[in-house]
């Protein structure tokens, strides 16, 4: 049994699933499957089964979990250490962002801290919400969009970023366009239109959702499909209203109307998480710093 071993097992544990972990970790899934066959041979007994497409912890691994994810932890607070002490000279820095910063705001950001920091190696990991949630024991910064939620790993920092406004996007020739570019429209006009919705888990569906809910206007699902851009595809093939974030419209080519909705725009926040905030490194300081200074 090896301390590796162990580290992957907790991300295993964290994932439920090889493939995710595998990503995570930076490693290719033969690896990961290796790892948790010579864990498992040390232990003599099952410590994980397969369940669909992923995979369900036995008693004894989830005994084991407890312990690889404490070690897990402890590993990484020390290479925090070491980085803060060794300084900017050399580093990585691991961040996860869901949709909406994903694309519209963290390859500007990168950019720029390469050109600050540039022997830095950044490696990036997106997901909707709840995934780069689940996933904040694998990476050393995130942003994430909407609620935070209440189970955040211990030692998690929580710093308020901006604000996002959620818009409806349709179609130029669509009935509800005719309030113009950057109109307004009340909720109960979408009631009798089909609807174009994010895939459970999205920040953006979430809060849509609720605001239909809070107005007691029934929601017409027409399509539900992963990713912005999937959105304002089926938004332009005629399949509904879809709803996305303002700044995902900044550089549309003119295809699209955006409205907002309601007498006050329907807005989120956007926050980034820091885990392990007690031992922070000088690289993620300094990433953490550009990012509430930013003028993206």
């Amino acid at each position: 049994m090896t301390p590796d071993q162990l580290i992957t097992f907790a991300a295993v544990a964290e994932h439920r699933n090889i493939s995710r972990a595998a990503v995570a970790l930076h490693l290719s899934q033969p690896a990961v499957s290796g790892q948790l066959r010579q864990l498992q041979d040390e232990f003599g007994e099952p410590l994980y089964q397969r369940d669909g497409r992923g995979v369900r912890l036995t008693p004894a691994g989830e005994q084991l979990a407890s312990y690889a994810a404490r070690l897990r932890d402890t590993w990484r607070q020390a290479h925090a250490y070491r980085d803060a002490l060794r300084g900017l000279e050399q580093g990585t820095l691991r961040i996860g962002a869901s949709t909406t910063p994903a694309s519209y705001l963290l390859p500007y950001l990168i950019a720029e801290f390469h050109r600050r920091y540039p022997d830095v190696t950044v490696h990036t990991a997106n997901g909707n919400t709840t995934e780069i949630v689940e996933a904040l024991g694998s990476v050393d910064i995130a942003m994430i969009e909407g609620p935070v939620g209440a189970d955040l790993p211990p030692d998690t920092a929580v710093h308020a970023w901006r604000e996002d406004e959620i818009v409806a996007i349709v179609p130029r020739s669509h009935p509800l366009a005719q309030a113009g570019e950057g109109g307004r429209a009340d909720l109960a006009a979408f009631a009798a239109h089909r609807l174009v919705l994010r895939e459970a888990g999205s920040a953006v569906r979430q809060i849509v959702e609720r605001a239909f809910a809070r107005a007691g206007v029934p929601m017409r699902v027409a399509l539900e499909i992963a990713g912005v851009e999937g959105v304002k595809e089926a938004v332009r093939a005629g399949m509904g209203v879809g709803f996305v974030s303002g700044m995902s419209m900044r550089h549309e080519d003119g295809a699209l109307c955006r409205l907002s909705l309601g007498p006050e725009p329907l807005t989120r926040r956007l926050s980034i998480l820091v885990p392990f905030a007690s031992a922070p490194s000088r690289v993620v300081e300094r990433f953490l710093a550009l990012c509430l200074a930013d003028g993206v």
